[in-house]
């Protein structure tokens, strides 16, 4: 799966939460400025091009759709980042924000529980 850059991740992220929309819908819920249409409906064609939407005629225009799941992006991303920067460990990483991140004793036991509930089922 290919990465999306900042403004590709931006539209995605509208996508998931709107789950359909066309060009207008996805430029309401950006934030000021507003990027100029045609801006956004380049972007929404190269996220298609990428495999991450599909669309459905509608008029004369078009309804856009995720193909690829949130959680699915997501998980892909994690790995990218753990392999890139901690060597492959989500060890290394949760050590990392540890320690810059001053993590208390009860959110990394809060952690730990959560772990601990999604192996259980």
């Amino acid at each position: 799966m290919k990465q999306l850059t900042k403004a590709e991740e931006d539209i995605m992220q509208i996508l998931w939460s709107l789950e359909k929309a066309n060009v207008k819908s996805i430029i309401k819920e950006l934030p000021e400025p507003k990027p100029a249409y045609n801006t956004v409906s380049t972007i929404v064609r190269i996220l298609e091009n990428k495999g991450f939407v599909d669309y459905e005629k509608e008029g004369k225009g078009h309804i856009y759709f995720p193909v690829i799941a949130k959680n699915e992006y997501s998980n892909q991303s994690i790995n990218k980042l753990v392999d890139g920067y901690f060597q492959g460990s989500f060890k290394n990483m949760v050590s990392f924000f540890m320690k810059k991140n001053d993590i208390s004793l009860n959110e990394l036991e809060s952690v730990l529980k959560d772990i601990n509930k999604s192996e259980e089922q």
